[in-house]
């Protein structure tokens, strides 16, 4: 059974980790290719340091976007209601639908706070009315919000 030796990796191979990653790999691997091609160095004491260093200052972001996230889901609920205004048909039936670039846009101008439309999740709307709408902020932060159907 040969030895596994452990490596920094300097950039993202494929099926192995991304930059900065600590990875153990075959010896033969590491000697011929990895290092030869300047996609990993060995590890040493201050190497595994700079990892350490690397990995903190990732977690710090990481809580740091979660913070600024919440902020904006506070923000976002305390406006509380959004209007968008649809053409209208018999019976409060509103022609076409609302779509989530349209709350992107609402909420844009609104609260100037850029949200990415491809977290927003709407109901089927097809009525004047009042709606909830869930808005995707990060992984782990949603917020939800009214819409308000009105006629234009």
């Amino acid at each position: 059974m040969a030895k596994r030796v452990q490596i920094v990796l300097n950039q993202d191979v494929r099926k192995l980790g991304k930059s900065g990653d600590l990875v153990e790999v075959a010896p033969g691997y590491a000697r011929n290719y990895l290092i030869p091609q300047g996609l990993a160095v060995r590890t040493t004491p201050g190497i595994l340091k700079q990892v350490e260093i690397r990995r903190e200052k990732e977690r710090q972001r990481l809580i740091e976007e979660k913070q600024q996230a919440q902020s904006r889901k506070t923000a976002l609920e305390t406006v509380g209601r959004f209007s968008i205004a649809k053409q209208v048909g018999e019976g409060d039936a509103i022609f076409g639908t609302v779509t989530d670039r349209e709350v992107a846009e609402v909420i844009q101008t609104t609260t100037n706070m850029e949200v990415d439309r491809r977290g927003i999740t709407l109901p089927d709307i097809s009525k004047t009315g009042f709606y909830k709408a869930e808005v995707k902020l990060h992984p782990e932060v949603t917020a939800e919000i009214e819409i308000q159907v009105v006629p234009s």
